[in-house]
């Protein structure tokens, strides 16, 4: 006879198996579109890989910005392999699309980064949005860009992060349109997941941060906003980006917006309470 926890072990065998089964299909060229929805129940990372004589400054500039920068892993410098985050991750292969910056300007986009692969290099992977999305809709919260088969809205804002070392920039958010009893539900919701963002950081008014415009994201697609619905913020993991872009470091990689690392971790295994 089954045990409850030997039930549990082999739900989250056939999950992690999932996650697995992902990673392959992108690792071979299989899959290119954003991660969105793929391998549900998996934690998915935000990437930022950089060379070794700036991971320190980096790494103190995401413990002072956890929101928009939350830790889920380092790797040591060179190794591609992220062992604690699943089984048999190479990170030269297994994101559908990377982009190199070099001095600051986005010089390529590419579908592995074998050949830019440096012995030096250390990657971060940071909490995802994707995430607590899992448990938004759980709570009965419809994600519009799920809906509608896009990837989530992004976008630039006037919120300055906390500078360390060489690192600084603005906020970049991600926003979902929400009827208000649903918005406050959502900060109870992901309050719970401070390693992927946790509760949103502004509701409506986007022009109090630098939103100029919704249906013109600076990264990934416009969605619809209702009548009866609030814009609602959160930090984003896609803010290395824009650090890159303000940096403007010699040499680094970041996953194309949408485009994440699945991970063996489950999404339930993140929350804080």
């Amino acid at each position: 006879m089954q045990t409850t926890a030997n039930m549990t072990s082999a739900k989250e065998d056939a999950l992690a198996n999932a996650a697995h089964a992902a990673r392959s299909r992108i690792r071979r060229g299989a899959y290119r579109a954003h991660t969105a929805g793929l391998a549900p129940g998996h934690v998915q990372g935000n990437l930022m890989i950089l060379p070794s004589d700036l991971a320190h400054d980096f790494l103190l500039f995401c413990q002072r910005n956890p929101q928009p920068c939350p830790i889920l892993a380092v790797s040591e410098p060179g190794d591609p392999m992220l062992p604690t985050l699943g089984r048999d991750i190479d990170i030269r292969y297994d994101v559908p699309r990377y982009r190199v910056w070099i001095d600051g300007d986005l010089v390529d986009e590419p579908e592995d980064i074998a050949g830019v692969w440096r012995n030096d290099l250390v990657t971060f992977v940071l909490g995802c949005s994707f995430s607590f999305e899992q448990a938004l809709v759980e709570a009965g919260i419809p994600m519009r860009h799920i809906e509608q088969g896009t990837n989530v809205p992004m976008y630039l804002t006037n919120i300055a992060c906390e500078p360390a070392g060489v690192f600084h920039g603005q906020m970049v958010v991600s926003m979902r349109p929400m009827k208000p009893a649903d918005a406050v539900r959502a900060v109870q919701v992901t309050s719970r997941f401070p390693r992927v963002h946790g509760a949103p950081v502004h509701i409506g008014l986007p022009h109090m941060i630098g939103i100029k415009d919704l249906n013109a994201p600076d990264f990934g697609d416009a969605v619809r906003v209702n009548d009866d619905e609030l814009p609602v913020f959160w930090a984003c993991g896609v803010t290395p980006q824009s650090v890159a872009m303000a940096v403007r470091p010699p040499f680094c990689v970041t996953h194309a917006p949408g485009s994440m690392l699945i991970t063996d971790l489950l999404n339930t295994r993140l929350a804080s309470f």
